[in-house]
């Protein structure tokens, strides 16, 4: 078996490194190839303006110029063509990618792109208390679970034109209370806002912010599993179709409504 690891933390970040461990389980080729630069929240964008510029660190090993999605393109289309991936891990993120954080997530992005490349995916993120801070992460739990829930997708299989998005609890490994196969969630919609500062010559300028929302996780979903200590396993497809609005609104058209 043939593995690409990518991310969207950039090529030095301790998830990755954790991914290609994982990937190491389950074989001795394997090949990373991750942005130079984090690319936390590009999605799926790639780059057509401007050249992708591709640089060696160790063998097998390659900082790319570029988003997620240029490294998995660079990497099935360029450096591995002659021996295509046969799967390709995405992550390990720093942060859930659960609910609507997958339509903004880099890492989400590489293991879709795979998909669309005819690649089985599977994204992997660790969730941490995003108030706390990034210094509160416990990767042990990724470090400790992810082999074993990657070899058992694996064994599942994954269908064509799905990847799998997948999410560790933010407590310890052995606080973990078993795997859930969840539905993608949804927040509320209060949890963004725009905190406005000025620099030191009083002009203004804004950062996007997050603050707590005040919402219960729905029933079977990826925010209710990790809530309860579960690594959440949540099949995502690549078709973005509402299929019963295609019937509602060709019915409307139909009728000159």
């Amino acid at each position: 078996m043939s593995i690409l690891v990518t991310n969207d933390d950039g090529v030095h970040a301790p998830g990755l490194a954790i991914a290609e461990r994982i990937a190491k389980t389950l074989s001795d080729d394997v090949y990373v190839i991750a942005p130079e630069f984090e690319q936390s929240g590009v999605a799926h964008s790639l780059s057509l303006n401007d050249p992708l510029r591709l640089r060696e660190i160790s063998p097998r090993h390659y900082a790319l110029k570029g988003t997620p999605t240029d490294c998995v393109i660079m990497g099935v289309r360029h450096l591995m063509l002659d021996h295509p991936p046969d799967l390709v891990i995405s992550g390990v993120n720093s942060g859930q990618n659960l609910a609507e954080d997958v339509t903004y997530s880099g890492t989400i992005a590489g293991a879709m792109e795979a998909t669309i490349l005819g690649v089985p995916a599977i994204a992997l993120s660790q969730v941490y208390d995003f108030f706390a801070g990034r210094q509160t992460i416990i990767w042990d739990c990724v470090e400790t679970h992810g082999a074993a829930i990657v070899k058992k997708i694996l064994a599942a299989g994954i269908p064509k034109n799905v990847l799998i998005n997948v999410n560790f609890p933010n407590c310890q490994p052995d606080a973990v209370e078993g795997v859930a196969v969840t539905m993608q969630g949804r927040r509320s919609n209060d949890l963004m806002k725009i905190d406005t500062r000025h620099d030191g010559r009083g002009n203004p300028y804004h950062w996007i912010s997050f603050q707590r929302g005040n919402y219960r996780p729905g029933p079977g979903t990826d925010l209710e599993a990790v809530e309860q200590n579960k690594i959440s396993v949540t099949p995502l497809q690549l078709d973005l179709t509402d299929h019963p609005t295609v019937t509602s609104l060709a019915t409307a058209f139909e009728t000159g409504a």
